[in-house]
């Protein structure tokens, strides 16, 4: 079996459970698993491969719980530069309704080289729309070329607009294909093994783009697989008009109706939340259902500031996602993590007073941000990043380092200018605080992926030059 060696970083912050940062470090990787991690000295000295980490930071790879990858087709469209969650979604439908399986595997891969540069190992793609032939097939194969860990979730949009839903009726497709298909990717692709490098997810779109009987039966075939960890995902109170909606069609809040219809549980991981309340954190943290929190995308589409620290402290399992390329419009888990540091310190500054009674029986007011910049720390954030984005996928073999682990790592050259300054101090914290840095190296299954800061597996600018080309054929198709 091959054997790396990451000899001699000058740190490496493992997330383990007790967060230990480890200076003059050195990891030992047999096939695809670290063996011993630890003082450089007490490790063996030579490998097939070395990777001289000096002046380096090591980080378990970060894990991305939500994307929308054929979306990079469409960053940046004028027409819905400035429009909320609904009106974005509806000038877009008719563009992405022109998606070829081509384009799908091409955005895959540049969505894909855009997170492993950032030191992204593991990511989640919430495909929902299967236009003149595409198949999550088509996402998949793409993955595997490139190197990366994925959870492809199928998704999909039965409920058109005669019928009430929100995307046009020829986006749309049968409940029962979609539920055939979806049983065939789960048998010819899902992994449930340790190291699995691949996993299938079943994940209808949002509550108005599906029935109700589609969210029941999807949540049904995914049990159906007992112990094979198949899991569930979808939309879930991501803006006011989410909510709105919820109420008029179903007289119930989205989180009353995702438990009316067994969307609750282990097995579940929904993307934004933001407009979760009291009683849906409650509901969540009872069935430890977790929660993709995608602060980079709330903020463009302006949907609000989810309550990530609440979250935290009830007990939801929370991780980080990019969101569609088209909402972000980006994919560095790096600087998505910045994000959720910042955006949890600023919107607890606008939280408004309250008032309570201490233990003492005292009343008190108090003013938000009584945490302070303490709301969201720099590792925490990375512990989003991390353990909770695998914690929210549901594996227990990636998001930390430790033997026995997936080999899934990210190095950061503390040369450069972006920690110039910082790294003297807390090369970890300066990650968050300084910079959006790209990973030197990233490591994925044992394999290096990104070397030198360069993408390995695939030359990058022909990638591009082709992805460019098929995104303007597929704005073309509908110049409207």
């Amino acid at each position: 079996m091959p054997t790396l060696l990451i000899r001699n970083a000058h740190c490496v912050a493992t997330f383990d459970d007790t967060r230990r940062e480890i200076a003059d470090a050195s990891i030992f990787i047999r096939d695809h698993l670290i063996e011993a991690i630890g003082p450089a000295a007490d490790l063996p000295q030579i490998a097939d491969e070395v990777i001289d980490a000096r002046a380096h930071l090591v980080l378990p790879g970060l894990v991305n719980t939500h994307h929308h990858m054929y979306q990079s087709l469409t960053r940046a469209i004028p027409a819905v530069q400035d429009a909320e969650l609904f009106g974005w979604l509806r000038g877009l439908y008719p563009i992405w309704a022109g998606l070829t399986p081509e384009m799908v595997r091409v955005s895959t891969q540049v969505a894909m080289a855009e997170l492993l540069l950032s030191g992204c190992t593991t990511s989640s793609d919430h495909l929902y729309i299967y236009p003149n032939g595409v198949r999550l097939d088509d996402s998949i194969e793409a993955a595997q070329q490139i190197g990366m860990r994925f959870v492809a979730t199928r998704g999909s949009m039965s409920l058109g607009q005669s019928a009430g839903g929100l995307p046009p009726d020829r986006v749309v497709e049968n409940e029962d294909a979609i539920l055939k298909d979806t049983q065939r990717l789960i048998e010819t692709w899902h992994d449930a093994r340790h190291g699995a490098m691949v996993n299938v997810a079943v994940a209808p779109c949002s509550p108005f783009s599906v029935s109700r009987d589609l969210m029941r039966e999807s949540a049904s075939l995914a049990r159906s697989f007992t112990g094979q960890g198949v899991r569930l995902h979808t939309h879930l109170a991501e803006n006011d008009h989410d909510i709105a909606y919820s109420r008029e069609k179903f007289n119930c809040t989205p989180t009353e109706y995702a438990q009316d219809l067994g969307w609750l549980g282990p097995d579940v991981w929904h993307a934004h939340c933001v407009k979760l309340d009291d009683a849906g954190i409650s509901l969540f943290a009872a069935s430890r259902t977790a929660v993709a929190h995608c602060p980079c995308s709330n903020m463009r589409l302006a949907s609000g500031i989810a309550p990530v620290r609440r979250l935290l402290d009830a007990g939801v399992p929370v991780g980080l996602g990019v969101d569609g390329s088209a909402s972000n419009d980006a994919a560095h888990m790096v600087n998505e993590a910045r994000q959720a540091l910042l955006l949890a310190r600023v919107g607890r500054a606008l939280h408004p007073p309250e008032v309570r009674t201490g233990a003492d029986g005292v009343r008190r007011t108090f003013f938000g941000c009584d945490l302070g910049p303490a709301e969201m720390t720099a590792r925490d954030a990375l512990a989003l990043a991390t353990r909770g984005g695998a914690e929210v996928l549901g594996r227990s073999d990636i998001g930390h380092l430790a033997p026995g682990m997936c080999a899934d790592l990210a190095l950061f050259d503390l040369r450069t200018l972006a920690f110039a300054g910082g790294a003297v101090h807390d090369p970890v914290g300066t990650l968050l605080l300084c910079a959006s840095q790209h990973a030197a190296y990233t490591v994925v299954h044992g394999r290096v992926v990104v070397r030198e800061g360069r993408l390995a597996t695939l030359e990058l600018e022909p990638l591009v030059e082709r992805h460019n080309r098929l995104a303007r054929a597929l704005a073309g198709s509908h110049p409207g």
